[in-house]
């Protein structure tokens, strides 16, 4: 019988106080660039700024039913203190939602406030953005993320959530395949062994959706850490990128080869990457996926249905001569930004505090497994195994590498990881193309 996490005491939460106060501070001191990639789809809506006497608030997670209470606790905390200021959530499709947004920007007018995530999806758009360095300073000890939605040294929006790229298993199918479900691959030769006999057992090894363009993104993020020496991974991240070196080349021919390998299930660039491969994932399809710790596809969602079948590795070593050890890739979720031209900033940036209060983010931790950028947040424990060690590993953690990129030049990666995949493009045609645009 497959667990559930329905209930208001989520399964997995018990008694080791202040574990993500502990990990966190450590881990987010480490973070320098921003946050990743994708979150399912909602409802459309419009909703537009109408004066002080009403907000409106963009997102794409309002309408989910985990995130309910959520919202709920944030518009309760917001109108205690404004009474008569209505608050609304517009929940946006995410696959549209910066075009969205991007069209209610070049109008100058539209949301008061934004759902972002860190990294370029923010930067690209902080000339719509209050600065808030001097509005949120009470905010700046318990919340930790803070570099993700910076611009320069600026801060354009406040953090909620953190994101990272674990690889997560399913035991069940690894068994299956006669291997030891508590050994998972620590190296790359490990890795392609394990998956070649999942694929003779009938599983897909991995399981992946292209159709958005976004699983490069994980791809490339989360194979880093054990392909990249510490020094070049650094030097990514500080903008001193090498699209000639013969790492990023190996991630990119690695894309295509294990694609050519089997190692997917079929149809990968007309899967979509939310919900399909996730759900094939969680429904027992595939024997690993590199998923989330943020506000999808994360250990809560694939505990619901694997539960103690489920199990998490960082990045295999794939380069043993410059790579000693792997770690996490993780940074700021996300976070909330103020439009210019909201008729009250500072109404607006109230709003924003209800939404990052301890108390709303601990619902959004506990009720849709989110991984709360607070770290005053008393969760007490979880005793899912997966979940303790994601939050063991942060304090060792960096930012992820897709997210340093332009908005721009991840547009263009998404269309050529597709054409690499269905053989239109060669990795050096790729690699050539990326680095034209991202001077």
């Amino acid at each position: 019988m497959m667990p559930s996490a329905s209930s208001p005491t989520i399964r997995g939460i018990k008694s080791r106080r202040g574990w993500i106060a502990a990990a966190l501070v450590p881990a987010l001191a480490l973070v320098s660039a921003a946050c990743g990639a994708a979150a399912p789809q909602t409802q459309a809506g419009g909703g537009a700024s109408s004066g002080s006497n009403k907000l409106v608030v963009w997102d794409w997670h309002s309408g989910d039913a985990t995130t309910k209470d959520y919202y709920a606790e944030a518009r309760s905390d917001f109108e205690a203190k404004h009474p008569g200021v209505q608050v609304e959530f517009v929940a946006q499709p995410y696959d549209q939602y910066y075009t969205l947004l991007g069209t209610a920007i070049q109008a100058g007018k539209g949301p008061d406030i934004s759902m972002f995530n860190g990294g370029a999806q923010l930067r690209d758009r902080v000339s719509a953005l209050l600065p808030l360095d001097d509005k949120v300073g009470d905010l700046k000890d318990r919340l930790v993320g803070w570099d993700a939605f910076k611009q320069a040294s600026t801060t354009y929006a406040v953090p909620v959530t953190l994101q990272g790229f674990p690889f997560y298993y399913n035991k069940a199918v690894y068994k299956k395949a006669g291997l030891d479900p508590e050994k998972p691959p620590k190296t790359l030769a490990e890795l392609q062994t394990d998956c070649a006999a999942i694929k003779k057992s009938g599983n897909a090894c991995f399981n992946l959706g292209n159709k958005e363009g976004l699983g490069i993104e994980f791809f490339l993020s989360g194979f880093a850490p054990g392909v990249f020496s510490p020094a070049q991974y650094d030097a990514w991240l500080a903008g001193k990128r090498d699209w000639k070196s013969p790492e990023v080349r190996q991630i990119f021919q690695l894309w295509k080869q294990t694609n050519d390998d089997g190692w997917y299930n079929k149809g990968v660039n007309s899967t979509a990457m939310f919900n399909d491969q996730f759900t094939m994932f969680s429904g027992g399809k595939g024997g690993n996926v590199i998923g989330l710790i943020s506000d999808t596809a994360h250990w809560k969602s694939f505990d619901e249905f694997l539960g103690p079948d489920l199990g998490v590795y960082q990045a295999p070593i794939a380069n043993p001569g410059t790579v000693k050890s792997t770690f996490l890739p993780a940074e700021g979720g996300i976070g909330y930004g103020v439009m210019k031209w909201t008729k009250d900033p500072d109404l607006a940036v109230d709003l924003v505090k209800s939404l990052s209060s301890t108390d709303a983010e601990k619902l959004f931790f506990e009720k849709a497994g989110a991984i709360a950028a607070d770290k005053t947040i008393d969760t007490k424990s979880v005793d899912v195994p997966a979940a303790g060690q994601i939050v063991s590993w942060l304090p060792d953690s960096k930012p992820l590498l897709h997210t340093a990129l332009s908005a721009k030049t991840l547009d263009l990666m998404h269309r050529l990881s597709q054409q690499l995949i269905s053989g239109d493009v060669t990795v050096d045609q790729v690699l050539t193309q990326l680095a034209a645009s991202d001077k």
